[in-house]
């Protein structure tokens, strides 16, 4: 197969990106935007030893999944990825992810698989669900500011004021941002040139309590002529909150370290079942609040509290399934990094008059293990005990050593709230080889119309085999190969651009294999002659390499 090829093809998968999969005699082929059970005519724009990357031209036979998109950017836009996907195969996909990275990464056999699943918890309605969007400005070929989302995998922004998947204020609000920037002259900011002042709009919006936040992230202090502004904001019903997060670096970071009110106050609030929870712009709450109350109200069915236990909630947030648990629980101690979100959740508690919650500030990695070493230590070796630990990690999943103190503390139950099933699988195999038994996973649609699915998983203590045997081996003699193939280098690079914003190339992701101990191809890292000399990779693109090792369960 080669570059700008022609081919026919028929879907008969589709991969972890929503990408569909077919075959050319034998020959692998990705393609965005086509679905299983397609026929489709796609030109090849990449083409490997294996296995190719194409672009869909024409569907020549529609799959029974197939849908027409609600929104016309679907296909360009990098926010849907398979829009274009029957919603009930969408819950299916979903379904086979959690399965496939629980079998291949984890590795579950399909019968254990089999006992612990449930049903994915799919939605009603699975558009207009998002309470919060961050909207990046640019400029056209005109010069006339815009707003949208960026086009897939790119910076280049799609100009859009209305998001099937946000709530239909959005567009009032952003039409009203970009008139006032029109007609006070205030550009929008350029990435290129590090100029510019409007760089994006953060809106937030209270499902139960209407109350909406606007944020405006700005590449200076200032926001000239804002009275005009606030003005037309505020004739909008449930304004609450305008702010404004002055934001000054030259990176892909969105929100400022801080905000300013502007007018009113500083939040907003909304309901997560009977628990009311204040929202600044820096906090962190999820984005579907439908889906949310499904979520937390999983995790509580799974710890099964019964009043008397004590839970430790990692990575907690504003508080948001602390406090869920507080009702059922006789104490529960909350971590989380960020210290205005901690701020959040002790306020949230006062408002919800739950006196059981305490928090600490800290990485969830620091703090546990610093608790158990200095109770161990003040108790004369008696070690803390927790009942229930329930960890809500970001994408990169558990700390090591964070696991490694969850498993002395020996908790009965551990609640696993995951947003990447690849490295929760990777955290669950750990968890399971130290006394862990999973007893029921679910996914949670949490994000219709796109690749991405919660899941809650409940792991408790299973009997351990005290026999013990002794063996000994050598790793020159074992075949590392099914451990180390975790990613393609192109799903390296991907990855790393997606969270730092820097390109690799496969020589540099080459030399942090040999680091690392991973094999690479026969002398594909050595110079082509004895004089020439090769460029070495940088620190900073070596931690991302690093942590894209980390996220495929490659190290």
């Amino acid at each position: 197969m080669n570059k700008n090829d022609i081919v026919t093809v028929e879907i008969t998968d589709i991969g972890v990106s929503g990408e569909g999969i077919g075959h050319v005699d034998g020959y692998t082929l990705f393609i965005k935007d086509a679905v299983i059970g397609d026929v489709v005519e796609a030109k090849v724009m990449k083409a490997k030893k294996n296995y190719g990357y194409a672009r869909l031209m024409k569907v020549i036979t529609p799959s029974e999944y197939r849908v027409e998109p609600k929104c016309a950017f679907a296909r360009r836009c990098g926010g849907c990825q398979i829009q274009e996907m029957s919603y009930d195969r969408q819950l299916v996909f979903k379904d086979q992810k959690i399965r496939g990275n629980l079998e291949r990464i984890g590795g579950f056999t399909k019968d254990q698989i089999d006992t612990v699943m449930q049903p994915v918890v799919g939605m009603e309605h699975p558009f207009g669900y998002r309470n919060k969007a961050q909207f990046p400005f640019g400029t056209d070929k005109e010069g006339n500011p815009i707003t949208g989302f960026y086009a897939g995998r790119t910076h280049d922004i799609i100009a859009n004021t209305d998001c099937a998947l946000g709530v239909e204020q959005n567009k009032e609000i952003l039409e009203i941002i970009l008139q006032y920037m029109r007609e006070n002259k205030i550009k929008s900011y350029d990435e290129k040139t590090g100029k510019g002042l409007i760089r994006h709009a953060l809106i937030r919006y209270g499902f139960k309590t209407k109350e909406i936040m606007v944020c405006l992230v700005i590449n200076g202090k200032k926001l000239p002529k804002a009275e005009r502004l606030i003005e037309k904001l505020i004739q909008i019903e449930g304004m609450t909150s305008i702010t404004i997060s002055p934001n000054t670096r030259r990176d892909n970071v969105i929100m400022g370290d801080s905000y300013e009110i502007l007018w009113g106050q500083g939040y907003i609030t909304d309901y997560i079942g009977n628990v009311k929870y204040q929202i600044s712009p820096l906090s962190f709450y999820q984005v579907n609040p439908v889906q949310t109350e499904r979520l937390y109200g999983l995790a509580l069915e799974y710890a099964d509290l019964k009043g008397d236990e004590t839970v430790w909630d990692l990575y907690c947030g504003i508080g948001t399934i602390s406090l869920f648990l507080a009702q059922k629980a006789k104490q529960v101690y909350g971590v989380e990094i960020v210290p205005q979100a901690i701020d959040d959740a002790k306020e949230n508690a006062k408002i919800n008059a739950i006196d059981n919650a305490e928090f600490f500030v800290g990485k969830a990695e620091e703090v546990l293990p610093e608790y158990y070493a200095e109770y161990e230590r003040e108790h004369n070796g008696e070690t803390a005990h927790a009942d229930v630990i329930v960890v809500d990690p970001p994408r990169k999943g558990c700390d090591e050593t964070l696991m490694e103190t969850i498993v002395k503390m020996q908790p009965e139950k551990v609640v696993y709230v995951s947003c990447d099933s690849a490295t929760l699988a990777r955290d669950l195999k750990y968890l399971c080889a130290n006394g862990y038994e999973i007893k029921m996973c679910r996914g949670v649609d949490q994000f219709p119309q796109s690749v991405h699915v919660e899941t809650v998983v409940l792991l408790s203590k299973g009997e351990v085999d005290s026999k013990k045997i002794r063996v000994e081996f050598s790793l020159e003699d074992m075949d590392m190969s099914e451990f180390q193939d975790g990613a393609t280098y192109p799903q390296i690079k991907e990855y790393v651009l997606e969270h730092t914003g820097l390109k690799v190339s496969n020589l540099y992701i080459s030399q942090i294999k040999r680091k690392c101990g991973i094999g690479v191809g026969k002398n594909y890292n050595l110079p082509k002659s004895e004089d020439s000399r090769q460029p070495q990779c940088p620190p900073e693109k070596e931690k991302a390499i690093r942590e894209a090792f980390k996220y495929f369960g490659m190290i």
